[in-house]
């Protein structure tokens, strides 16, 4: 049990490191003046799920759920 606790919590740190650079490479949310003038409604804007933005999106909420579920895993006592 204790090799699976350690190859655990290797899982655990890389997935920390991956997550805080994916949330890193996230754009703000706010759109500034670009929202006044209509720009949201570019093509960039309507497919933004299958953009790099869209994946990095996706990617952190997969790692989010990654963390807490090996965070519930290792701090069980067995």
């Amino acid at each position: 049990m204790e090799i699976l606790k350690i190859v655990l919590t290797v899982i655990f740190v890389i997935n920390c490191i991956a997550m805080t650079v994916v949330v890193l490479l996230q754009e703000g949310k706010s759109q500034g003046l670009g929202a006044i003038a209509g720009a949201a409604d570019s093509y960039w804007g309507r497919n933004k799920g299958r953009s790099m933005e869209g994946g990095l999106v996706k990617a952190t909420k997969i790692m989010a759920i990654l963390f807490f579920v090996l965070s519930i895993i290792l701090n069980m006592n067995f």
